[in-house]
């Protein structure tokens, strides 16, 4: 059997606390799991006068690299071009945007770690 249901479990878990996070950092929670025909936005968050795009990684451990690692450039681009089609989509005006990540690591047994990476690309 893959790793997928575990993947798409921890995935989950992994955006809820960095939604936590965020909103006990402050920001409003504006849309989350948003999808259209071309991918899927984590999170989208208002930090003050700022629209902010998060890209969540979680991860059980480090052995295929830190979470925030994953968020390749061919990622990065994706997520501005979702983010275009969102602000198309919602009534502005969106001033200042800006592309995070939180990256969260779940080690079993342990206690997660959100590591917050506000403007990153």
């Amino acid at each position: 059997m893959d790793g997928a249901p575990h993947n798409q479990a921890l995935g989950a878990w992994g955006e809820e606390l960095a939604a936590r996070y965020l909103r006990a950092a402050g920001m409003e929670v504006l849309d989350r799991n948003w999808r259209c025909r071309y991918g899927e936005l984590d999170l989208i968050v208002r930090d003050a006068d700022v629209t902010v795009f998060v890209e969540v990684k979680a991860r059980s451990g480090t052995g295929f690299g830190l979470p925030a690692e994953a968020v390749t450039f061919t990622k990065q681009r994706r997520i501005r071009q979702l983010a275009l089609l969102w602000l198309r989509e919602q009534a502005g005006p969106w001033l200042r945007v800006r592309f995070d990540v939180v990256a969260v690591l779940l080690p079993p047994g342990g206690e997660p770690e959100i590591t917050h990476l506000p403007g990153v690309f």
